[in-house]
């Protein structure tokens, strides 16, 4: 049985990855590659939490039944998939709450740098584009 630390240390780091798929600020992946590299952290999760949580917890057989499918093609069915797991994830980090009181939230790493999601990027340049098209509009008008 793992030790209390060892048990809280392992769910923090379960939310952590949890929350780089289901917070509403985290962008989705761009690429497959990124997507398989957040399946196998989940998968890696579920390893773990399943030597903590009972052997025949619901939560448990279906965590498991899911991580052992492989990430399927395409750019959706990936994404759904990606959002399930860490789904299964957060249930099963919630039944090792129930069972040994380990801390309700993932702190966050205020150092990370976030990537910007693509659209506020693209939406940016469309502000200065924008910007620089209507001083190029007054310039000309200005004249000599």
């Amino acid at each position: 049985m793992p030790s209390a630390n060892t048990q809280r240390d392992q769910v923090v780091a379960a939310m952590e990855s949890v929350a780089l798929v289901l917070d509403e600020d985290s962008p989705l992946p761009e690429s497959a590659a990124d997507v398989e590299d957040l399946a196998q952290r989940l998968r890696g999760h579920i390893s773990r939490l399943g030597a903590v949580v009972p052997p025949g917890a619901a939560s448990l057989r279906g965590a498991q039944q899911l991580a052992s499918v492989g990430v399927p093609e395409g750019y959706m069915p990936s994404r759904v998939h990606l959002v399930k797991l860490a789904e299964v994830t957060q249930e099963l980090v919630a039944t090792v709450q129930a069972q040994g009181g380990a801390p309700a939230k993932a702190t966050r790493r205020s150092w990370c740098w976030r990537r910007p999601r693509i659209n506020g990027v693209r939406g940016s340049i469309v502000a200065v584009a924008f910007a620089f098209l209507v001083l190029a509009a007054l310039v000309v008008r200005a004249g000599p």
